[in-house]
């Protein structure tokens, strides 16, 4: 089986908290990660959005565009308008042959709101997780229709956070919208990332392999904190650095075949857990757990030809 390691470059430039970010360029974040062996790289706001600017600075690094943040707002706004934000970002990604655009739902999310506690994030109920569901499905049949799948993102503070949301989801949406596995959002919501797998992997074509900081989560106060205190208190690490047994979630992939990308997604002080060092653990840790599953670890980065 082959697998594919990708970094995002939340862990060197945060959207949502200035002060976690590092002030270092676009080559340099890329030079970093690959440096400590990624191949892959999401994409983040200092990419170029146009492909003639991308294609020769992902080649000098040979790094892979791997993936990507696209802001869905389908639980509110109507389909034409996420269409249209879309579609150049589907142009892009085909472009560069990114594999998939990742669907996150930020429409009622307090994800981004640090004066919204935990406690206080959305809930559908559900006839309106039915109905979401389906137009999620719509959606991403549509754009895969476009040349480009969708991969949905489950997170913290969003309509489908825990493991009983996302089942609901799983279970009203169809094989149109293919399912982003996040081993540390589902964790931190409380739920079983295996039991997940067990459930949902034949939906499943990305995974970020997200871990944890079990102390940092278990002593917020969700009625006051918010998702990005969390987030700035050290909610979330690298694989190797946190609390998560990814020996056991590699292998439980590895079990229902999957192949494709495992992406570090790990939003932190980089002053205090500088990303070049953390992409180093999270790599070697990884590496490890693949070897042990019996996965074979694409070397290539910038597609050759």
């Amino acid at each position: 089986m082959k697998a594919r390691l990708g970094m995002s470059p939340i862990a060197w430039w945060n959207d949502d908290l200035a002060e976690l970010s590092d002030d270092v360029s676009l080559e340099e974040c890329l030079r970093q990660s690959r440096s400590a062996g990624f191949t892959g790289m999401e994409m983040g706001r200092r990419f170029p959005r146009d492909p003639a600017v991308m294609l020769p600075i992902l080649r000098a690094a040979d790094v892979t565009l791997c993936g990507g943040w696209f802001s869905g707002t389908l639980v509110d706004e109507e389909m034409a308008a996420n269409k249209d934000r879309i579609a150049p970002m589907i142009e892009l990604f085909k472009a560069v042959g990114a594999p998939c655009i990742v669907y996150g739902e930020v429409g009622r999310s307090i994800q981004g709101n640090r004066a919204a506690p935990l406690a206080t994030k959305p809930k559908l109920s559900d006839d309106e997780m039915k109905a979401y569901a389906r137009k999620v499905t719509a959606f991403g049949e549509w754009c895969a229709g476009e040349g480009m799948p969708l991969s949905y993102h489950h997170h913290m503070a969003a309509v489908v956070e825990t493991e009983g949301e996302l089942d609901a989801f799983m279970r009203h949406s169809g094989p149109g919208i293919p399912l982003l596995l996040d081993a540390g959002h589902l964790a931190f919501a409380g739920g079983d990332v295996l039991r997940a797998i067990d459930d949902h992997h034949a939906r499943i074509n990305h995974v970020h392999v997200k871990d944890i900081r079990r102390p940092v989560v278990d002593r917020l106060d969700r009625t006051r904190q918010s998702f990005l205190d969390a987030v700035a208190l050290g909610a979330f690490t690298v694989p190797g650095d946190g609390s998560l047994d990814f020996g056991a979630i590699v292998q439980r992939f590895a079990d229902y075949g999957y192949e494709g990308w495992f992406v570090v997604e790990a939003e932190q002080d980089p002053k205090k857990n500088p990303p070049a060092k953390m992409a180093g653990i999270g790599h070697a840790e990884l590496m490890r757990v693949m070897t042990a599953a019996g996965y074979t670890v694409e070397t290539q980065g910038f597609p050759a030809g």
